[in-house]
């Protein structure tokens, strides 16, 4: 059961970190893929929106990462 809940969460997880929102509903369909009841999305519903500002925070600080050392090893000037 918790390998096909890191299965799931990892396939899950790949398309949605760019989707704001997206967590509840990733949630609901892991949870409903291995049975569990999703009355426990309850729980974490109220607290979403400061989650959702985590995870976008971040999926921005990777890409603004991985664009500086992508430009360095390119050679380019990086502009602040």
């Amino acid at each position: 059961m918790q390998i096909g809940i890191v299965v799931t969460a990892t396939l899950a997880s790949v398309g949605t970190a760019g989707v704001p929102g997206a967590g509840l509903i990733m949630l609901t369909m892991v949870l409903t893929s291995v049975g569990l009841p999703i009355e426990g999305i309850a729980l974490v519903a109220g607290i979403d929106v400061i989650l959702d500002a985590a995870r976008t925070c971040l999926n921005v600080a990777g890409d603004t990462a991985v664009c500086a050392v992508v430009a360095a090893t390119e050679g380019e000037e990086l502009k602040v």
